[in-house]
């Protein structure tokens, strides 16, 4: 795995809360905590820190146990994956804390969880996924590189893009395959099942470190939980301004590196929109990368630029 060595560029407005007094879990799983209400309900569970730079989800899923939050129906549970990375997290170095072996959110398919080799995050992975069985209803909370517009990330199927319109926020939806690099969380078993009722949304709240990441984190998980029927609008109380109308988009292209040098030919940033069929957005080596279609929105454009990652993704307004 290829080593983090990036330069930050954005300052670090977030405090990391102390997670230490959610060490024992009560579900035999180090900090992950699971609440039934004894009623009838869906099984709902929100995620965070599966990188352990993003510290937005676990301002949002601290913020839930610091306020003895419990479900009205069904039950709810609260995760915090990448302990080891986020424990790791230097506001001095950020980006190189994002994982310890390898990315926590690529290592998702059935034969890499019951293979052979090991990693610190497989480790956790193998340790947590008991906890994602009979989930109903997944929010994985994270957060982006760059500063640029946050995003809901509905996966591939039309139930998720459902769910995240009755969430209301974030205002750009965006339906997507994941990577060629490995499978996410969010597209765990029967949450990627065409023919399955389970579903999960990645929200990506902002830019990693900013502010307003944190408050969205907050927000989101909050209407997840009333979108849900696992909470009632009461907790909704503190989030007054009324969410802007959502705009939905899908993903038809992502740009996976081939060659041992990829550069952009511009800063891009993401939620960018080219407007032009054959733009040139960089080079993979020395091919030209060049938009498909007009009108295309870059989606997270990546400063981990190598061979077999994600470079950027590309994604078309829907109808």
């Amino acid at each position: 795995m290829a080593e983090i060595n990036i330069p930050n560029e954005y300052q670090v407005e977030l405090t990391p809360p102390d997670l230490s007094a959610y060490r024992t879990g009560n579900t035999g799983i180090p900090y992950v905590w699971r609440f039934d209400s004894g009623e009838p309900g869906p099984n709902v569970m929100l995620s965070a820190i599966v990188h352990g730079n993003e510290p937005c989800g676990a301002i949002a899923l601290d913020w839930l146990l610091q306020r003895d939050t419990r479900p009205a129906m069904g039950s709810l549970t609260i995760a915090f994956m990448n302990i080891a990375a986020y424990e790791a997290f230097d506001p001095a170095d950020p980006n190189a804390t994002r994982w310890i072996d390898e990315d926590f959110n690529r290592v998702w398919d059935i034969d890499v969880l019951e293979g052979d080799r090991d990693s610190v995050e497989l480790s956790r992975a193998r340790e947590v996924r008991p906890a994602l069985e009979g989930m109903d209803y997944l929010l994985d909370i994270h957060s982006m590189q760059h500063l640029a517009p946050p995003l809901m990330m509905s996966g591939r199927h039309a139930r998720a893009k459902a769910l995240a319109a009755s969430v209301g926020v974030p205002e750009r939806v965006v339906g997507d395959a994941g990577h060629a690099a490995g499978r996410r969380m969010r597209d765990y078993g029967a949450f990627d099942d065409p023919n399955a009722p389970n579903t999960a949304l990645l929200i990506e709240c902002g830019q990693h470190w900013e502010a307003e990441a944190g408050l969205l984190a907050r927000e989101s998980a909050a209407r997840f939980l009333v979108a849900t029927g696992t909470l009632s609008k009461d907790i909704l109380a503190e989030f007054t301004e009324t969410p802007k109308p959502q705009e939905a988009f899908t993903v038809i292209e992502a740009v996976t590196i081939r060659n041992e040098a990829f550069v952009f030919e511009k800063p891009f940033t993401g939620g960018e929109i080219i407007a032009e069929k054959g733009t040139l957005l960089g080079h993979d080596g020395e091919e030209p990368v060049l938009t498909k279609e007009d009108n295309l929105m870059l989606i997270m454009p990546s400063k981990r630029l190598w061979r077999g990652q994600t470079a950027v993704r590309l994604a078309r307004r829907d109808p």
